[in-house]
C-alpha cells in the first residue's frame, strides 16, 4: 500500500483505467465473435463495420497495439469476403 499521496492517486487512476480497458477489450472480443458468427453476407458486413470502428478506437487510445488491430481487421475482412463467395449462388 503506498504511503505517498501521488502514489495513492496513481494507484486509483490505474485501477480505473484497468477497468475501462477491460470493458473495452470485452466489447471488441464480442464484436469480433459476432462478425465470425454472422449468418449472411449483409449481417457480416454490418457487424464488420462496427468491429472495425471499435478496433480503430482501441488502437488510437493504445488499448490494443496498432499492428494487432490491423491484423485482426484484415483477418475479419478476409473471412467476410470468403463467406460472401461461398454463399453466392454461382
Amino acid at each position: 500500500m503506498p504511503n505517498i499521496k501521488s502514489a495513492k492517486k496513481r494507484m486509483e487512476l490505474s485501477r480505473v483505467a484497468n477497468t475501462r480497458n477491460r470493458a473495452n477489450r470485452a466489447k471488441i472480443k464480442t464484436a469480433i465473435r459476432r462478425v465470425r458468427e454472422a449468418e449472411d453476407r449483409e449481417t457480416a458486413e454490418a457487424r464488420l463495420r462496427q468491429a472495425v470502428t471499435l478496433l480503430d478506437r482501441a488502437a488510437t487510445k493504445n488499448i490494443l497495439p496498432r499492428n494487432r488491430v490491423s491484423r485482426i481487421k484484415s483477418q475479419l475482412a478476409r473471412q467476410v469476403n470468403e463467406f460472401s463467395q461461398v454463399s453466392s449462388p454461382s
